[in-house]
């Protein structure tokens, strides 16, 4: 399967949950991550002072924070097509979290 390499050349937060990312290819896009920072990877972002420690990895060319979290550019790129996904993936960890 052959898909688009897409390279994050700059992110910028906005808090609280929000990320302004730009590509290679030119595209720049405002990315509100609040409705899925849920679960073990994910959930310690809804912390604003730890989603704020994001930064750019020169060497993978994507957004990633201190605790692990991070995404592959082209999820990011094409975020509209894979929103849906991710928030029915952080309703089914908040239901894990809340039966614990």
């Amino acid at each position: 399967m052959n898909h688009p390499i897409y390279r994050v050349t700059s992110v910028e937060c906005i808090l609280p949950y929000s990320l302004r990312v730009r590509f290679d290819d030119g595209l720049t896009r405002t990315i509100d991550l609040g409705p899925i920072l849920e679960g073990e990877l994910f959930g310690p972002l809804r912390d604003p002072a730890v989603f704020a420690q994001v930064a750019l990895d020169p060497e993978i060319h994507t957004v990633v924070w201190p605790c692990g979290a991070d995404f592959d550019p082209a999820t990011l790129h094409d975020w509209p097509e894979h929103e849906a996904a991710f928030r029915a993936a952080a309703e089914r960890w908040s239901h894990v979290k809340a039966n614990a």
